[in-house]
């Protein structure tokens, strides 16, 4: 049974730091690309962060400075790390699994990702 499961969400003040963990089983994890989508009451699901099988990274402009992405393929783990937290910061966090196409910007489309977590849930708040 394929699952990801993220953890490491919480409620965080502006201005502070979390790490999203995501754990991965019942796939070839080194295989995947890996991505961070979140998404916000009233909102599309937008995406965040991305690091291919071949550790090359990508990050949204709005993330850009702020938050990192990185796996580790022996504990089928991808995790994002999160600082200088803002409130707009605030969503439902989501990893993603999928084999992309080389080139392009693919990482960006939801329905290309065959494996989803449940989400962890971001609140950053004063």
């Amino acid at each position: 049974e394929v699952q990801l499961v993220e953890s490491g969400g919480g409620l965080v003040q502006p201005g502070g730091s979390l790490r999203l963990s995501c754990a991965a089983s019942g796939f070839s994890f080194r295989t995947y690309d890996m991505s961070w989508f979140r998404q916000a009451p009233g909102k599309e699901r937008e995406w965040i962060a991305s690091i291919y099988s071949g550790d090359d990274t990508f990050l949204a402009d709005s993330v850009k400075g702020r938050f990192t992405i990185s796996r580790d393929n022996f504990k089928s783990t991808v995790s994002l790390q999160m600082n200088s937290l803002k409130p707009d910061d605030t969503a439902t966090y989501y990893c993603a699994a999928a084999r992309l196409p080389g080139g392009g910007t693919w990482y960006l489309i939801p329905t290309f990702y065959n494996y989803w977590g449940q989400g962890t849930q971001v609140t950053v708040s004063s």
